[in-house]
């Protein structure tokens, strides 16, 4: 399994178990106050262990160095930021105070479905009908397993369309920390996690006005560091080597793990729905694990900064001033090159296809 894959199905695994957590916080913590607490959880929990590692109290020396956000990426985060932290929140909240919870989880698997579409139209990644067609069956699973408790039938309400919109925002901001994937993961996630959730407590403390358990805030902060923090590092990693849709794709599978881990944990009882939802989701895992994409392309100079390690596509010379050993990062140049061999729409594979 390439790691890519490794990494988009542990942000999924991760993201997908917060939901049964967050479903028992709700019981003391209000809503907006919950959302801006987990965000900053992970901001602050991924803050803390950037200092950790830096400071290399936990490896020997110190963890591998990755690329540091630049001048260039800031305005690629920050309308990130804004789309996914702050936009989409809010018209989350909005359009769950109208809208049926089961029509709203329902609604919410429009996210991959509108990451994959404006990937392939917008941002112009490749794809084709074997992996159109996974990504169908894995977004049908996750449909399938929503619509299990629908009890009020389906409705596109104001609300409806709010929640929609609130799918876009994540869509929009997933195609943007695609730009910036390259650079650190931890540093994207951190700036995400302490911006959004500084202002959704904001937005927290002017609509909730319900005291909160300090354990709950503790609670929170730990289940946001680890299921939005670590998720999106996780998340950003996959976007690296497999691109936007792929990476959507296998996200998408986050719904089935929180259902699963409800079974489990709170010994609640499969309807019909989750088996055939669970084989869906498995054929489009399937589909997409054993795509075999391969052709002479050419890729164009080109100059950035990321971690790598001296494969075929990293041949350069260094300086004096360059990191030793491997991995590591330092502002390198690819010089143009045509070849032949497996590749996904990675970093450097964001060639056009005839």
């Amino acid at each position: 399994m390439k790691p890519g894959v490794r990494y988009a199905i542990a942000a999924a695994a991760l993201f997908g178990a917060s939901t049964p957590f967050a479903k028992l916080l709700l019981e003391t913590v209000p809503p907006t106050t919950l959302a801006g607490l987990l965000y900053l959880g992970s901001g602050m929990g991924l803050a803390i262990t950037r200092f950790i590692r830096r400071r290399g109290w936990v490896t020997k020396g110190g963890a591998p160095a990755e690329a540091p956000l630049t001048r260039r990426d800031w305005p690629w985060l920050g309308a990130a930021i804004v789309a996914g932290g702050i936009i989409a929140p809010v018209l989350l909240l909005v359009g769950l105070r109208s809208t049926p919870a089961a029509t709203g989880s329902l609604l919410l698997n429009l996210e991959g479905v509108l990451t994959a579409t404006l990937a392939w139209f917008a941002f112009h990644e490749h794809f084709d009908r074997r992996i159109a067609l996974g990504m169908g069956a894995i977004v049908g699973g996750g449909l399938l397993l929503s619509w299990q408790s629908a009890d009020g039938g389906f409705s596109l309400s104001w609300g409806a369309l709010a929640i929609c919109g609130a799918c876009l925002g994540w869509a929009a901001d997933n195609n943007l920390t695609r730009k910036v994937s390259a650079a650190d993961p931890g540093e994207i996630a951190m700036w995400k996690g302490l911006v959004a959730g500084s202002l959704n407590l904001a937005l927290g403390a002017i609509a909730d006005h319900h005291p909160t358990p300090t354990a709950s805030w503790l609670a929170a902060g730990l289940l946001g560091f680890l299921s939005y923090g670590v998720s999106l590092v996780f998340f950003v990693l996959a976007l690296r080597e497999l691109g936007t849709a792929r990476t959507a794709a296998y996200f998408s599978m986050a719904p089935f793990v929180g259902v699963l881990l409800a079974l489990l944990l709170m010994r609640e009882i499969p309807t019909p729905t989750f088996w055939p939802a669970m084989a869906l989701m498995a054929i489009g895992v399937w589909i997409h694990l054993t795509e075999k994409h391969a052709h002479s392309h050419a890729h164009e100079a080109m100059e950035h900064d990321h971690l790598h390690v001296h494969d075929e596509h990293h041949e350069h010379e260094h300086d004096a001033g360059d990191p030793p050993g491997e991995p590591h990062a330092h502002w390198h140049r690819h010089e143009p090159l045509t070849h032949s061999h497996p590749h996904t729409p990675d970093v450097h594979h964001q060639h056009r296809h005839s």
